[in-house]
């Protein structure tokens, strides 16, 4: 099959990515699997990483970029939010309060699907809203399991510290308690895409006086179950796709 697209440049890029796909690179190994001139696929790789698309790991190989990491989560997210809508109204039957779907984006987390709680006092968090990465149990999630470098600079100026992201890791599962908003307390846990990745954090958020001191003790397990869930969806998506 031809693989040319009639565009050179964008043909001899996707070469440099394919054979970035078998692992680490060094810039004679890049040259030996693409057959490119060893000018072209050192400009072609430095070009890439200035986009993200490649990295470089600690030997200084070419490595695939955070770039497409990014961008497998963004085609990911359809499928996240169509399955989102009628496991987060279940966690809301299940639990009485509000359920939110939170992604990243940059230095802030955006609520991309909610189940509001149908009357009575409540924590009501709009779709597209956005909010601080810097407090909340899905703050804590979205960055407990990032790279050591990112991690420690999501921590600076974080109401969280690297001890209580180190117990989220471990527990599976994060709560908050007037961290993001006094009197509103919060569980959150993380949905992972195919790859093991954190796409989301699933989040039930109330008032204290219903959520209490420890709100993990109530939700932890409806919360965990329905990332679960949504993960999944996803992980069968993807067989689905590949197959």
């Amino acid at each position: 099959m031809d693989n040319s697209s009639g565009v050179g440049v964008l043909d001899k890029a996707a070469t440099v990515l394919g054979a970035l796909e078998a692992g680490p690179a060094t810039l004679a190994q890049l040259v030996a699997a693409t057959h490119l001139a060893r000018p072209t696929a050192h400009r072609l790789a430095v070009a890439l990483e200035h986009h993200r698309f490649v990295a470089r790991d600690m030997q200084g190989r070419f490595i695939l970029g955070p770039r497409l990491s990014e961008l497998a989560s963004a085609a990911g997210e359809d499928r996240l939010l169509a399955a989102a809508g009628p496991v987060l109204t279940a966690v809301r039957d299940h639990t009485g309060e509000s359920v939110q779907l939170y992604r990243r984006q940059g230095d802030q987390r955006i609520c991309v699907a909610a189940a509001e709680r149908q009357m009575g006092l409540r924590d009501s968090i709009p779709v597209g809203a956005t909010l601080t990465m810097s407090a909340g149990s899905a703050a804590q999630i979205l960055l407990a399991w990032e790279e050591p470098d990112r991690l420690h600079r999501g921590l600076q100026g974080a109401t969280f510290t690297a001890t209580i992201l180190s117990g989220v890791r471990r527990r599976g599962w994060a709560q908050s308690v007037g961290e993001r908003e006094p009197g509103v307390a919060s569980v959150s846990a993380p949905v992972r895409g195919p790859s093991g990745r954190v796409l989301a954090a699933v989040s039930v958020s109330g008032p204290m006086e219903r959520m209490g001191r420890q709100p993990g003790r109530l939700h932890a397990g409806a919360v965990v179950s329905a990332a679960n869930r949504l993960t999944e969806v996803l992980r069968r998506t993807e067989d689905t796709q590949e197959g």
